[in-house]
């Protein structure tokens, strides 16, 4: 048996007026999803623990099985590890976004998703102007960047920037949870103002304001940790080779720690024009040399990110027919059984513009299963499901058990 987890970012949702009460996952037309619904069987999965915040890092290795007190270290750090940077003992990493502030609010999260080529500019800029012994910028992908701080305290109160859009950013500077944190959290809340003065007269920006587009003219470091301790999938779970697909660095970077072969994809972006088609011929190309293969797509968390409902639904269109239906497709050809799971990692409901930690709705398809009863696959009708609702690594350990013969 071969196993691949197709991961719709965000993608869960909450029931909205304009839809008729609908979710866009229930108002969007999904036949690949709810064919492998009826053929399958579903359930809820909490993938947030509690005394967690529901970022991305939190609910991706939480879907992967693992036991987030042990191995939770933040999103930098993962970051880094995707990037390369090999974190050292008193270093201290963070994401580091690059934002857009609109007088005292803090408008957008990304910058107007500001390309990497613009992104690696101004970085650069700052780690010329603001970095140090003590303080470097490492460059990543649009908005999402690198921030490490030798010697920093990792016992902060971070906010990200996703949970404030159009709201004061002042407030939710950097607060330090020991006093032995002060130190940090005041030099980074310093830092976000710098770089507000640097980013402000800066090329990149001058030309985006031009062209009516965003500024990034600040940074906002949160998610802070330090290098964690991750067993391998194969030690945990006995899985042999494995892969991952993205256009993020923090999933790449639980790929690094899980042992996992990074596979880049031209044109993935992580937005709603990403590469579909060639994410999806990855995929198939991975399971032929790999036993286990996760494939991330993060538009219908972008598109939550912004609010907009028509948008998302789009994501999730798109993610059924250009990457469901043609992985679904290729492997149904094959001699070698395919266990395939979907699932959002956690809803990124469009009122609200960010996460939340309510369960998300999941489907198991195996060669040879006994399906439930369930014939379409969204947040509701997954409750009916045979697997109920499922808690920590409960939905990894189900997904690769063998069926009986």
């Amino acid at each position: 048996m071969k196993y691949i987890i197709i991961l719709g970012d965000g993608m869960a949702d909450e029931p909205v007026p304009k839809l008729n009460g609908q979710t866009p996952l229930q108002y969007a037309h999904t036949p690949s999803m709810d064919e492998l619904a009826r053929l399958g069987t579903t359930g809820l999965l909490q993938t947030v623990p509690a005394g967690f915040q529901p970022g991305s890092e939190v609910a991706n290795l939480s879907v992967l099985g693992y036991h987030l007190p042990a191995v939770y270290e933040g999103r930098g750090v993962l970051e880094a590890a995707s990037m390369g940077v090999e974190l050292l003992p008193g270093q201290l990493a963070m994401r580091c976004n690059l934002i857009c502030t609109e007088g005292e609010l803090l408008k957008n999260h990304s910058a107007g998703h500001i390309t990497s080529e613009e992104a690696k500019d101004l970085i650069t800029c700052l780690n010329q102007t603001l970095g140090s012994e003590q303080i470097k910028f490492y460059a990543g992908v649009s908005y999402r960047h690198l921030l490490v701080v030798q010697g920093g305290d990792k016992q902060l109160d971070c906010t990200p920037p996703h949970d404030i859009p159009m709201q004061p950013f002042r407030p939710a500077f950097i607060r330090a949870k020991t006093p032995e944190a002060e130190k940090t959290a005041d030099s980074l809340n310093q830092l976000i103002l710098q770089s507000q003065e640097i980013l402000l007269h800066h090329p990149v920006n001058k030309k985006r304001l031009a062209a009516g587009k965003d500024p990034a003219n600040s940074i906002w470091p949160w998610s802070p940790g330090y290098r964690p301790a991750m067993q391998t999938l194969q030690a945990l779970y006995g899985i042999g080779s494995s892969a991952v697909i993205s256009a993020v660095d923090l999933i790449y970077g639980i790929g690094v720690y899980a042992g996992m072969d990074i596979i880049h994809v031209e044109g993935a972006t992580g937005l709603c024009d990403t590469n579909y088609e060639g994410k999806a011929q990855a995929a198939v190309r991975a399971l032929k040399t790999h036993d286990f293969v996760y494939l991330h797509v993060e538009a219908s968390d972008e598109a939550g990110h912004e609010g907009n409902v028509e948008l998302k639904i789009r994501t999730i269109e798109y993610l059924d027919e250009r990457i469901v239906r043609p992985v679904v497709e290729a492997v149904r050809q094959w001699d070698e059984p395919v266990a395939i799971g979907i699932l959002p990692d956690h809803p990124t409901p469009c009122a609200i513009r960010t996460h939340t930690t309510a369960p998300v709705p999941f489907l198991i398809c195996k060669p040879g299963q006994t399906p439930d009863a369930i014939d379409r696959y969204d947040e509701f009708s997954v409750r009916r499901g045979i697997h109920g609702l499922l808690h920590g690594d409960q939905f990894m350990k189900e997904f690769i058990r063998q069926s009986p013969k």
